[in-house]
């Protein structure tokens, strides 16, 4: 006979699962997964079921990653991949006899307008429009569907995660090469990679630009406390609905830079102006959007419910990320 609880965790194979996976089992967890690959994959909708029956906690992080170009295939992907698994998860969580007691779905902070003159909180943020709010949008929707009523259900709306993961090697990667001063928005001729999509799309399809002269906001948290919080939702069962996961001191762009080329020794950084950061993003096969959004979220819940921060320091959580980057690199290289 064993109390050990069981957590099922859909996309474990991402940067987000592996680190809460091996988190969860260092706790004593039983940690099950679904995926692309594996004891249940997501063409076994019966073997979901019943990996699901009697589960203690269902946590959802799959999706197909946005550090990529918004080429069409690869729009219809990242919304696709959010929206249908979401779906089964929510057919095999009805299906089964005795439900998870919680499941803590995967969102964005993204979700939130470009702001630059107020933080978002849970309660007083403002949707945006284009193609990233509107994969969110739809992600948030198909999670909260449907009655289920022996599960509670928490959206993890993350600001940028920085770890051993895509968003700070980019960062690293930028300061590296000499681009590490402030990204500025400015005028590039219009394409429609950012146009909305979905069942109801929104904007006007038009990619936008903002003079924010390297001074949008950068909303972030650490891997840790992505870890951190999700445990504390766990067991906090009077909290449902949307959650900011984001630090409680949120940066802005020329600070973040400027503190990544002290960190990682780069005597320059040249002022990465939209005209040069399109032929990089393209070269890096991603989006500036990622760089050029002003995102400012706060954790106003986790705060009040009284939740405490790992790294909420930004330089200290840099620095600390930098050193697992280089622990990586010297263990693939060993």
């Amino acid at each position: 006979m064993t109390n050990q609880r069981r957590t099922v965790i859909a996309g474990a194979q991402g940067f987000i699962g592996r680190a809460l996976a091996d988190a969860l089992r260092a706790d004593g967890w039983d940690v099950r997964t679904i995926g692309r690959s594996g004891p249940v994959t997501w063409a076994q909708p019966a073997a979901i079921a019943a990996l699901l029956d009697g589960a203690d906690v269902l946590v959802n992080l799959a999706g197909k990653s946005v550090d990529c170009r918004y080429t069409d295939v690869n729009r219809d992907e990242v919304l696709r991949s959010r929206v249908e698994t979401t779906r089964m998860l929510r057919h095999a969580v009805i299906a089964t006899a005795h439900p998870p007691k919680v499941w803590l779905n995967a969102s964005t902070a993204t979700i939130y307008r470009h702001s630059m003159d107020r933080p978002n909180t849970e309660a007083t943020g403002v949707i945006g429009s284009g193609f990233s709010v509107d994969v969110a949008s739809s992600w948030e929707r198909e999670f909260f569907a449907g009655d289920l009523p022996g599960t509670r259900r928490v959206a993890l709306r993350m600001a940028i995660v920085l770890g051993d993961g895509p968003a700070t090697r980019m960062l690293v990667r930028l300061a590296r090469v000499g681009l590490g001063g402030p990204h500025i928005d400015g005028h590039w001729p219009q394409h429609r990679r950012y146009r909305g999509i979905g069942a109801h799309p929104s904007g006007d399809g038009c990619a936008p630009h903002h003079d924010t002269k390297g001074r949008q906001r950068f909303s972030w948290i650490h891997i840790d406390d992505v870890v951190g919080g999700i445990r504390f939702l766990i067991d906090r069962d009077d909290l449902a609905g949307v959650v900011n996961l984001a630090s409680p001191n949120p940066s802005d762009n020329r600070t973040l830079m400027r503190t990544l080329r002290r960190i990682v020794g780069a005597p320059v950084g040249l002022p990465a102006y939209r005209w040069m950061l399109e032929p990089a993003m393209w070269a890096l096969r991603t989006e500036p959007e990622l760089i050029l959004k002003s995102r400012w979220a706060v954790p106003e819940r986790l705060t009040a419910a009284g939740y405490r921060f790992a790294h909420p320091d930004l330089e200290e959580a840099l620095r600390d990320c930098i050193r697992r980057l280089s622990a990586t690199r010297r263990r693939v290289a060993g």
